[in-house]
C-alpha cells in the first residue's frame, strides 16, 4: 500500500521523537553526582575530579553531563534522599553517590536499582550490596594511622579525645573505630577521655563540641584526634582560645583543607591524614561509564591516604594532596 506524504511526514516525526528519547549510546551519558555536602574544600576537590574525567572522555568522543547536587547540611539525610530520588525520577543514565548515611541512603539506593541505574560510591559506605563499584579512602587505616601518629608525639603514653564528626556516617565511623581500637590495642598507657561528642555538620557546630570537650578536659588532656575537615578546625580553633595550640595539647586531625594546611605549618596542628579527593571524583566517573559500558569492575577501590607533617609537607608528592590543581577544572 503505498503512503500518502502527510503519513510520511508523521512517520518521520515518530522516528526523530524516538531517536530523542532513546536510551544512551556510548557516545553520551548523563551521570548524577550528590555529593554528602557542597562548602567544605573536600568536596571542591571531587568536584574537580568529575571535571577531569568528563574532560577526558570529551577527547575519546564520549560527552559526559554532569549533573551535581548535594544537601546544604551534610547531616541533612532527609535532603540527601530527595536529591537521589528525584535524580531517578529524571532517568539519569548512572548515579555517583557519597551517602551521608550508611543506612538511611539504602532504599533510595535500591530504588535506582530498580530503574536499572547503576550506583558508584564515593567517600563513604553503604549498608548494601547495590552499588556496582566504592572508590573511596580505606577510612578504617585512616583511622590507625592517626592513632599511631598521636602515639608517636605523646610517647606512647597519655590522656586523648576523639571528636567525632555525625552519627551514621560509615565513612567517618569507620575512622572514629579505626582510632579507637589502635589505641586500646596498641597503646596501653594511653587513655581516652572522651569519645562520645560529636562536632556536627559545619565549622561552627565543631567549634562550639570543641569548645566544650576544651573546657571540661583541656587542664588534663595531651592529644586530640578529629575525624574530618571540619571537625578539626573546630578543634583547632577551640585549643587556640584556650592557649593550647602549638603543640600544648597535640592534634592530629583529617583532610587537607587550607586552614589547617596553614596550621600544619604554622606547629598548631602535628599531622593531618590525607586524602585524594580529586581522584576520588575521577574514579566515580570513571567507574560510573564502566559499569553502563558492561565492563568489569572491582567492588572497591582503595584511593590512599597519607600522614602528613611538618617535615614531609613540602615533598613534591605530599604538596600534590595539599594543593590539588582546582583552578584547573573549575
Amino acid at each position: 500500500m503505498k503512503l500518502r506524504r502527510p503519513a510520511l511526514l508523521l512517520l518521520g516525526l515518530f522516528a526523530l521523537c524516538a531517536s530523542v528519547f532513546a536510551a544512551p549510546t556510548k557516545d553520551r551519558y548523563r551521570i548524577a553526582v550528590v555529593p554528602k555536602g557542597t562548602s567544605h574544600e573536600f568536596w571542591k576537590s571531587v568536584q574537580a575530579g568529575l571535571v577531569k574525567a568528563q574532560r577526558e572522555f570529551a577527547e575519546q568522543g564520549t560527552r559526559i553531563d554532569i549533573m551535581w547536587k548535594g544537601p546544604l547540611r551534610e547531616d541533612d539525610r532527609e535532603q540527601q534522599i530527595q536529591v537521589v530520588e528525584n535524580f531517578v525520577a529524571r532517568r539519569v543514565d548512572a548515579l555517583v553517590l557519597a551517602p551521608l548515611d550508611g543506612r538511611a541512603l539504602v532504599p533510595p539506593v535500591e530504588l535506582a536499582a530498580r530503574a536499572k541505574i547503576p550506583v558508584v560510591l564515593v567517600d563513604s559506605g553503604l549498608e548494601s550490596d547495590i552499588p556496582v563499584s566504592s572508590a573511596s579512602t580505606d577510612n578504617y587505616n585512616g583511622g590507625v594511622i592517626a592513632a599511631r601518629r598521636l602515639a608517636e608525639l605523646l610517647g606512647g603514653r597519655g590522656k586523648v579525645i576523639l571528636l567525632r564528626v555525625v552519627a551514621g556516617s560509615m565513612g567517618t565511623g569507620l575512622r572514629e573505630q579505626g582510632f579507637l581500637d589502635t589505641i586500646a590495642k596498641e597503646f596501653p598507657e594511653m587513655r581516652v577521655l572522651s569519645s562520645d561528642q560529636y562536632g556536627g555538620p559545619t565549622r561552627d557546630t565543631a567549634y562550639r563540641s570543641a569548645q566544650n570537650l576544651v573546657n571540661r578536659y583541656g587542664r588534663e588532656v595531651d592529644g586530640v584526634f578529629a575525624a574530618n575537615e571540619s571537625s578539626c578546625v573546630g578543634m583547632l580553633l577551640a585549643l587556640r582560645d584556650a592557649g593550647l595550640a602549638g603543640g600544648r595539647v597535640k592534634l592530629v586531625g583529617f583532610d587537607a583543607a587550607t586552614q589547617l594546611v596553614d596550621a600544619l605549618r604554622a606547629g598548631d596542628i602535628q599531622g593531618l591524614v590525607v586524602q585524594d579527593p580529586l581522584n576520588m571524583g575521577y574514579l566515580g566517573v570513571k567507574s560510573a561509564v564502566a559499569a553502563l559500558r558492561g565492563e568489569p569492575l572491582p567492588k572497591v577501590i582503595d584511593t590512599g591516604s597519607t600522614m602528613v607533617t611538618a617535615e614531609n609537607m613540602d615533598a613534591p608528592e605530599v604538596d600534590a594532596l595539599l594543593h590539588p590543581p582546582l583552578s584547573e577544572y573549575l
